[in-house]
């Protein structure tokens, strides 16, 4: 199915780029993105994302809007607060461009749904702030061969991650397992700045859209680091471990849990 006279349009900007072109922009129309978490770094993602012109948008949430989150969550405005998230979502989306499908999975992501969930979707964002909802949606994906896009953010600090099952390390590879309760404040504790969720969630739709249309190199086995302080961006290079209870060789592997473990033998600088 060609674009149509607005569709071209309306993605003109990015038609023009030689690695978009209208191959390219047909291929994103096709797409199926799944947004888990529809909060700080799930709203510019799938702000982008719909903007870009992805046909399919999911959001998974079982959250309501509230005060304490537009500050950061630009999916969602005043009037917005005491409604389900998936839905002052879906309708922000579709304001910003009708042509998108929005998928909405009002609840949230267990070790039971998972999979059901994730199938079907071309590339997952982990746009949550909990270690177990993290190390789930990673799980997940690696037990589904989905690629998924994960960051994290706190204070004036992010990180992000590519996974793609098959070509290089998970986040449980390096991150084996959550760090025990209190270790790492949350963002209600420590605080965010709230750009800095906007400065992420951008990279990771910006790593989306490199996956769906085969340009550039992704994130992959590249830890990236952000400080937005001094506003400096350095990586960190990891690798997949063969032990890796999510995407290791067998029998290292294990099934979806919601209960990740309680050791860390991670970098307790990773941030939820």
């Amino acid at each position: 199915m060609t674009l149509t006279g607005e569709e071209v349009l309306r993605y003109s900007r990015q038609i023009l780029l030689p690695e978009v072109g209208g191959r390219g922009q047909e291929r994103l129309r096709q797409a199926r993105v799944l947004v888990v978490g529809a909060g700080g770094l799930g709203s510019p993602a799938a702000l982008y994302l719909a903007a870009a012109g992805v046909g399919s948008v999911g959001l998974c949430d079982a959250d309501r809007v509230d005060l304490t989150n537009l500050q950061r969550q630009i999916l969602h405005g005043t009037p917005d607060v005491g409604r389900p998230k998936v839905d002052s979502g879906a309708e922000a989306l579709v304001r910003l461009n009708p042509g998108v499908q929005v998928l909405r999975h009002p609840f949230r992501l267990t070790a039971a749904n998972a999979l059901g969930v994730i199938q079907g979707y071309d590339v997952v964002v982990d746009g949550t702030d909990t270690f177990p909802s993290k190390f789930l949606v990673n799980d997940a994906c690696a037990a589904a061969g989905v690629p998924y896009v994960y960051a994290g953010i706190l204070r004036f600090e992010g990180q992000m991650l590519t996974v793609v099952p098959g070509r290089g390390a998970c986040y449980r590879c390096f991150f084996r397992e959550p760090p025990p309760p209190g270790a790492v404040p949350t963002c209600a504790q420590a605080g965010i700045l709230g750009a800095v969720a906007g400065v992420m969630g951008s990279l990771q739709a910006l790593e989306v859209l490199k996956l769906l249309l085969g340009v550039g190199e992704p994130m992959v086995n590249r830890l990236l680091l952000f400080e937005g302080e001094t506003l400096t961006f350095r990586e960190l290079r990891v690798h997949r471990d063969p032990r890796c209870p999510a995407c290791g060789d067998p029998p290292h592997r294990r099934p979806l849990s919601d209960e990740p473990g309680a050791v860390c033998a991670a970098n307790p600088s990773d941030r939820c």
